[in-house]
C-alpha cells in the first residue's frame, strides 16, 4: 500500500510537470512562431511584402527543423540546452527542445490561418489607407484568431507527446515516469496509468481549444 501511495504521488507530480512543460512550451512556441508565420505570409509570392529571398530562407529553416525527428532534436541541441539553462536534464531543460521543435510547427499553422483570411477584407483596409502594420494588427490577426487558437491547441497536444519523449533523456514529467517504472522496472501498471493520464490531458486540451476557437469564431461574425 505504501508503494502504491508513492507511485500515485509520483504520478501526480509527473502530471504537474507535464502540464508545466506543455504550458510554458506552448506559450513560447506561439510567441516565437507567430511572428515567423507573419513573415512567411507577408513575404510569400503575391503577398503584401513579397520578398522571394526572405520567404525561401525562412521556409527552408522552418522545413528543416520540422523534418528532424524530435528524439534526434532532443540530443542534437543538448549543448544549446546546457548553455541556456545550465543542465541537459530536468523539466526546464526539456522546455528548450520542446520550443525549438514546436515554434516552426506553429509558424506554418499561423501562415495557413493568415492565408484563409478573405483577401477582400485586406484589400478594403488598404483602400482606406491602412499601413502594413495596421493590416496585420487590425485585420489579419483578428480575422485569423479562431485558426490561430486552433493551431495553438494542436501545438499543445503535439507537445504532450513530445514531452513524453523527453523522458528518455531524463526530461521529467509523465514520460520520464513511464521510462523509469514502466520500462526499467517492468511496472506495466505504471505505464498504463501514465498513458491513460496523457490521453485525458489530450482530450481536455482539445476540448478547451475547440471551445475557445468556436467562441472567437462566433464573435468575428
Amino acid at each position: 500500500m505504501m508503494f502504491a501511495g508513492v507511485i500515485w504521488s509520483e504520478i501526480g507530480q509527473a502530471t504537474l510537470e507535464t502540464l508545466y512543460m506543455v504550458g510554458v512550451s506552448t506559450l513560447l512556441a506561439v510567441i516565437l512562431g507567430l511572428p515567423l508565420g507573419v513573415v512567411l505570409y507577408l513575404c510569400a509570392p503575391g503577398s503584401l511584402l513579397e520578398n522571394r529571398w526572405v520567404y525561401q530562407a525562412a521556409s527552408v529553416v522552418v522545413n528543416i527543423v520540422r523534418s528532424v525527428p524530435f528524439i534526434i532534436l532532443l540530443i542534437a541541441i543538448i549543448p544549446l540546452t546546457e548553455w541556456l539553462v545550465g543542465t541537459s536534464i530536468g523539466v526546464n531543460a526539456a522546455i528548450v527542445p520542446l520550443v525549438v521543435g514546436a515554434a516552426p510547427f506553429y509558424a506554418r499553422i499561423a501562415e495557413t490561418s493568415f492565408r484563409e483570411v478573405d483577401p477582400g477584407v485586406i484589400e478594403a483596409a488598404q483602400a482606406m489607407g491602412a499601413s502594413v502594420w495596421q493590416v496585420i494588427f487590425r485585420v489579419l490577426l483578428p480575422e485569423s484568431r479562431p485558426g490561430l487558437i486552433a493551431g495553438a491547441t494542436i501545438t499543445a497536444v503535439t507537445l504532450i507527446s513530445y514531452s513524453a519523449m523527453s523522458g528518455v533523456i531524463g526530461g521529467g514529467g509523465l514520460g520520464d515516469l513511464a521510462v523509469r517504472y514502466g520500462y526499467e522496472r517492468f511496472e506495466t501498471n505504471v505505464m498504463l496509468i501514465t498513458t491513460a493520464v496523457m490521453v485525458v490531458l489530450v482530450q481536455v486540451l482539445q476540448w478547451l481549444g475547440d471551445r475557445a476557437a468556436l467562441y472567437f469564431a462566433r464573435r468575428s461574425r
